[in-house]
C-alpha cells in the first residue's frame, strides 16, 4: 500500500446534487476535494426541474445553498468545464490527469456582468439545458443561479469562431475577458480516493419513432416539461406548445417510455417516471385549470416516503385519469397530437386526440460513462451503468479498490436516495482513507 502522502484528498467526478453531497461532506470532514463538473457550472439535472415530488418545494431552493457552498467552501477545489481523461497509480495515491475545455473567457478576468450575454447577436435553437424547448445566446451561462457565474461560448455556433466576423461579446466586455484563441489545457492532481458520480441521461426521443420523433413537434420528455414549468424556463413557466405557442387545454402523460421494454429498448425500471409524471400533470394543472390530464401507465410504483399519498392526492383533489394502457403509436392530425393505444383493464382499443403529449423516458447512464469506466478501470453493467462490487451490500464500491460510486451513475434513483447513497459513499471514503492511515503508521 502506498504511503499516505495525499491521504486526504479525494476526487469526486460530477457537480449534480450526488457529487455536492459527497463532497460537501468530505469537505466538512477536514478532507480536501478535487470535483471536476463536465458542465459550466455545477448543480447537475438538478438544477433543471421545477419542483420536486412529494413535497412540490421549489428546486431551486433546496439546490442553491449547496452549490453555493460548493463553490465557495476552502476545502473544495472545483474544475467546472473539465473531463476526467487518466487516471493512473495505485490506491492512497491516484494521479488523475483532467482536461479544461476552452470556454473562451478568461474566467479570472470575468465579473459575471452579464453584458456579453445580453448584446450577443447569435441566438442557438438546440438548447441541451433547456431541451429544445427554448433558445440560448451563442455565450451563455447555464441558469441564472449559475456556479460559478461565469460564462462559455459555444465554439459550434459562435459567429467568430465559425465564420471570423462579430466579436461583439469581446467588443461589450468592460474586463477584456473574451478570449477567442484559447485552448484546451490539462492539469494533474493527486488523489487517494475517487467517487464517481456522473449523474444520467434520458433515453434519446429519436429512438422513438413510434412516438412521432422529428414529424410531431408537440411530442416532448419529461426534462421539457420541466422547463417549462420552471419560472426561470424559457417560457417564465408557462405550458406552451412547441409547434404554435398555444397553451394546451389537454396533456397526454404517457410513462415507461423505453423503460420495462426488454424486446426494444430497456429492461430495467427507471424508478422516478411514476411519481415525476404525476407531479407534473398535477403542476400543469396548477396552470391550466380546466385543462385535462390524462396519464397512461403500466402500473404505478410509488415506494418511497410519502409517495403513494401523493398519488392518491393527485387523483383525488387534481382530478388526473389514469388509464392502464399501453400506447402503440403518436401521429398529428391537424393541430392535434393523436394517440393510438390500448386499455390494458378492459381490453378496449384507445385513441385519443390531445394538443400536448410528455413522454416519461427511460433513465440511462451519460454516454461518456463507458469511457470513463475505461479510464477508471471498473466494470460497467449491461446497461451500461458502473457495476457495483454487491447489488445489495456493496452497492457503492466497485471493482477497484480506491474508486466509489455515487447515485445515478450506479442506476436510477430520485433525489432523496441518490443524497442518502451520495452521503453513504463519502462515508466509505472515511473509512478507506483511515485504513490508510493505519496501515501506513
Amino acid at each position: 500500500m502506498a504511503e499516505a502522502t495525499h491521504t486526504q484528498r479525494v476526487l469526486v467526478i460530477g457537480g449534480g446534487i450526488a457529487g455536492i453531497t459527497a463532497a460537501v461532506d468530505l469537505a466538512d470532514a477536514g478532507h480536501e476535494v478535487v470535483m471536476v463538473e463536465r458542465l459550466p457550472s455545477v448543480g447537475g439535472r438538478m438544477l433543471q426541474l421545477s419542483e420536486t415530488f412529494p413535497t412540490l418545494d421549489c428546486a431551486q431552493c433546496t439546490l442553491t445553498p449547496r452549490t453555493v457552498e460548493t463553490g465557495q467552501h476552502p476545502n473544495i477545489k472545483l474544475y467546472p468545464y473539465a473531463e476526467v481523461v487518466g487516471l493512473a497509480g495505485e490506491p492512497g495515491a491516484f494521479r488523475v490527469r483532467i482536461r479544461k475545455k476552452a470556454s473562451y473567457v478568461d474566467w479570472s478576468r470575468c465579473t459575471g456582468c452579464g453584458a456579453c450575454q445580453e448584446r450577443c447577436p447569435q441566438k442557438v435553437k438546440t438548447n441541451p439545458f433547456e431541451r429544445g424547448v427554448g433558445i440560448k445566446k451563442a455565450i451563455y451561462t447555464l441558469s441564472p443561479q449559475a456556479v460559478p457565474n461565469k460564462p462559455v461560448i459555444d465554439a459550434d455556433n459562435c459567429r467568430y469562431l465559425t465564420r471570423g466576423k462579430c466579436r461583439v461579446c469581446a467588443k461589450v466586455c468592460p474586463v477584456d475577458a473574451i478570449d477567442y484563441e484559447m485552448a484546451d489545457t490539462f492539469v494533474e492532481e493527486d488523489v487517494a480516493a475517487v467517487i464517481a458520480a456522473t449523474g444520467f441521461e434520458l433515453y434519446p426521443m429519436a429512438a422513438l419513432g413510434e412516438y412521432g420523433y422529428g414529424t410531431v413537434p408537440d411530442v416532448i420528455d419529461g426534462l421539457a416539461m420541466e422547463r417549462m414549468l420552471s419560472a426561470s424556463g424559457p417560457t417564465a413557466g408557462q405550458v406552451l406548445r412547441p409547434s404554435d405557442g398555444r397553451v394546451p387545454r389537454s396533456v397526454a402523460f404517457i410513462q415507461c417510455v423505453g423503460s420495462r421494454d426488454p424486446e426494444n429498448h430497456k429492461p430495467y425500471c427507471s424508478r422516478i417516471c411514476c411519481m415525476y409524471s404525476a407531479k407534473h400533470a398535477r403542476l400543469y394543472k396548477h396552470k391550466v385549470h380546466d385543462g385535462l390530464a390524462t396519464l397512461f401507465y403500466m402500473d404505478l410504483r410509488s415506494t418511497g416516503k410519502g409517495y403513494e399519498e401523493f398519488l392518491q392526492q393527485s387523483t383525488e383533489e387534481e382530478g388526473l385519469v389514469y388509464v392502464r394502457g399501453r400506447v402503440s403509436r403518436i401521429f398529428r392530425e391537424g393541430d392535434k397530437v393523436v394517440l393510438w393505444g390500448t386499455d390494458t383493464l378492459s381490453g378496449q382499443p384507445v385513441e385519443m386526440a390531445v394538443d400536448l403529449v410528455v413522454l416519461a423516458t427511460a433513465v440511462t447512464p451519460n454516454p461518456e460513462q463507458a469511457e470513463l469506466a475505461r479510464v477508471l478501470g471498473i466494470p460497467a453493467d449491461p446497461n451500461g451503468f458502473f457495476q457495483e462490487a454487491h447489488y445489495k451490500t456493496g452497492s457503492i464500491e466497485t471493482g477497484r479498490d480506491g474508486v466509489f460510486v455515487a447515485g445515478c451513475a450506479q442506476g436510477p434513483r430520485d433525489i432523496a436516495d441518490t443524497v442518502a447513497h451520495a452521503s453513504a459513499a463519502a462515508s466509505k471514503v472515511q473509512v478507506f482513507l483511515s485504513r490508510l492511515r493505519r496501515e501506513a503508521a
